[in-house]
């Protein structure tokens, strides 16, 4: 052929590329990553052909080159790959997606014979990502060569229904050239720092150099697809540090996966070493990016992972997603769902090696995380035990273990499997005590029956950590209760061997709880005599079947309209104040001073559970205690 010939396309070609460069691609940066993927596609083709036959080997480097000329407004996508002959110009150009890619997968497959697959990594499936360059261009030029022919031809379309291929001459390189003129108002894609911005969050990963201005774009290894052997703790850092964009942070720990069932997947994933959350800076969302083949389809995809392990960072590369023909969002989401399930479970058994194989580590995602990590209890029911596994808590055996800490060391937390480990025999309940503050929780009136009987009891200083347990309910079969309900089962073995003789309650003990119920009136559910109690005077607890006082604290303050169920009042009879109120129940003058000592009790059994009683009702009270204390007081020096 010695001149230019004039083609029509093969299809309605007007109306598809107009739908093709103004509708199927929602943003137009991704006109220059499927003309780079077509590029690594060419070049991947030729490294095959050259390991195969010796003939095509060469001296020169794959490479794809990016040229913008500011002044023609020309941005020129360059590679050395096979090219294309004139026949598959009309063939692979001229046909709306008829995929030169896919051919030359399925020829190479056929070769390969039964059961034999070629090594190669090919992008373009579809055969239409070309077409996307009408996005930015007026005009599209391919000057092109085929790695066995001599000559080479150029490709010319305004995209309006024709082409021209026309003879290049000898003098044409190897590979492909693609012209793009670009339409008024693009000249930014001219710009080196808009190149390297596009060219670095897509196609960072292409296997190939990237080259703009001499310089390589995307020096980043995919390190993902490596075997994880083979991958260095310094590459981690570096990988990690360009993902967060964090050049003086290392991960806490890292997750490399390779998976074949039930879907094709690599993928690495990383625990950044603090959460910024806990400083104030609200919710963060870091999301995984989404690759197919080494290109991103979607970064911050945060349906990779659920809400509870939002916090991680990394990528997923899997070529069995099953893209749609922009490779922008997933044809099929039900395969989200499955990968989804299997990045979690993987996540999840991976915290609990590190939980038990470097404790030290694990505290310090905890610290961390792990009030994060919690709230999956309550969002993900098949995963919840799994979970609870990884929770640590304060405890009385903890606190009682007598162990000195050395200066900024954190006090020795316990996992719910070692909890049970120390259970009683015969013990049907996880016992635990919600507050503010361990120190005040672990001087709390309600530990002094778990004392008596050696059985642990959980402290939990967060209020997510009863949010929690709340939600998972039993752990191993046994019921997580906390110490303030009247539904607490002490065990049968932790009955002591001899019996404390019963003490009779004193006299007219019985007139002293009728004068607490009369003064309390609607603030508690009953004014009873308490059996839990050996040293503390009195006690709140909450009726069978409710939240403890805790957990209704925090929804008080955060549902509006919500009030705290009345609870039981309880009275130790053998409590010295109570023996002297005993006796003065005698006489109906006291009356009033009993029903004012039952007032107090109330409120400092309020102040113990953390709760805010009436401060000027309190203040008050106070103050008649003090005057009338005050006149028993002798004014002379003895």
């Amino acid at each position: 052929m010695t001149q230019s010939q004039e083609f029509t396309f093969q299809t309605e070609i007007k109306q598809l590329l107009h739908i093709l460069s103004h509708s199927l691609y929602q943003n137009r940066e991704i006109a220059l990553r499927e003309l780079i993927s077509n590029a690594s596609d060419s070049l991947n083709k030729l490294r095959h052909l050259q390991l195969g036959d010796e003939q095509w080997r060469d001296e020169a480097p794959l490479e794809i080159t990016l040229q913008p000329h500011k002044e023609a407004r020309i941005l020129v996508i360059q590679d050395n790959g096979v090219g294309l002959t004139q026949d598959e110009l009309v063939q692979n150009l001229g046909t709306i997606a008829h995929s030169g890619s896919k051919e030359f997968f399925q020829s190479l497959v056929s070769k390969a014979g039964e059961g034999g697959s070629p090594d190669l990594s090919l992008i373009g499936q579809f055969g239409v990502g070309f077409y996307s360059a009408f996005m930015l261009a007026e005009k599209v030029e391919v000057v092109t060569r085929s790695y066995h022919e001599a000559t080479g031809w150029r490709w010319e379309s305004d995209g309006s229904g024709r082409f021209t291929i026309t003879p290049a001459g000898e003098d044409v390189l190897r590979g492909a050239q693609i012209r793009l003129h670009l339409k008024d108002g693009f000249d930014a894609f001219l710009e080196p720092d808009r190149l390297k911005h596009i060219v670095r969050r897509y196609s960072t990963f292409v296997p190939f150099p990237i080259l703009l201005e001499g310089g390589v774009l995307n020096e980043q290894k995919p390190i993902w697809v490596e075997p994880k052997s083979q991958v260095s703790d310094e590459q981690h850092a570096a990988f990690y540090q360009w993902l967060t964009h964090r050049s003086d942070e290392k991960p806490l720990w890292r997750l490399h996966l390779s998976s074949d069932s039930p879907i094709q997947f690599h993928a690495i994933l990383y625990s950044p070493p603090t959460n910024y959350e806990l400083m104030g800076f609200g919710e963060i969302q870091h999301g995984i990016n989404l690759c197919a083949k080494r290109i991103l389809v979607q970064d911050d995809c945060r349906d990779l992972l659920p809400e509870y392990l939002r916090f991680l960072y990394g990528v997923v590369d899997s070529a069995d997603l099953p893209l749609n023909v922009s490779r922008e969002t997933l044809q099929d989401h039900r395969l989200l769902p499955k990968l989804k399930k299997v990045l979690t479970r993987k996540v999840l058994d991976h915290l609990a090696s590190v939980a038990a194989d470097d404790p030290q580590a694990f505290q310090a995602f905890s610290r961390q995380f792990g009030s994060i990590l919690r709230t999956g209890i309550g969002q993900d029911f098949e995963n919840r035990e799994r979970i609870g596994k990884l929770m640590r808590f304060q405890s009385t055996q903890t606190l009682g273990s007598g162990l000195e800490l050395p200066e900024g060391d954190e006090p020795r937390k316990t996992s719910l499997d070692d909890y049970l480990s120390r259970a009683a025999v015969g013990q049907d309940q996880i016992y635990y005590l919600a507050g503010t503050n361990v120190d005040s929780m672990s001087r709390h009136p309600h530990l002094e029956a778990f004392r008596k009987r050696n059985l642990e009891v959980l402290f939990l200083d967060d209020p997510v950590d009863e949010f929690a347990l709340t939600q998972l309910r039993s752990f191993e079969g046994k019921d997580l209760i906390s110490i303030d309900s009247a539904d607490i089962r002490f065990p049968e073995s932790t009955k002591p061997a001899v019996e404390e003789e019963s003490k009779t309650p004193p006299r007219h003990f019985t007139r002293v709880l009728e004068l607490f119920r009369g003064a309390l009136d609607k603030r508690v559910a009953d004014v009873r005599q308490s059996d839990r109690l050996t040293d503390s005077i009195c006690c709140l607890v909450n009726a069978e079947g409710t939240m403890s006082s805790q957990l209704q604290k925090v929804l008080s303050t955060t549902m509006k309209g919500f009030e705290m169920s009345k609870r039981v009042f309880e009275v130790n009879p053998q409590a010295r104040l109570v023996e002297r109120l005993c006796e003065l129940a005698g006489n109906p003058n006291n009356d009033d001073f009993i029903r004012d000592c039952g007032r107090q009790l109330y409120s400092d059994s309020l102040l113990l559970d953390g709760l805010i009683p009436d401060a000027e009702e309190v203040t008050g009270r106070s103050l008649r205690f003090m005057e009338e204390l005050s006149r028993t007081r002798s004014v002379i020096a003895t």
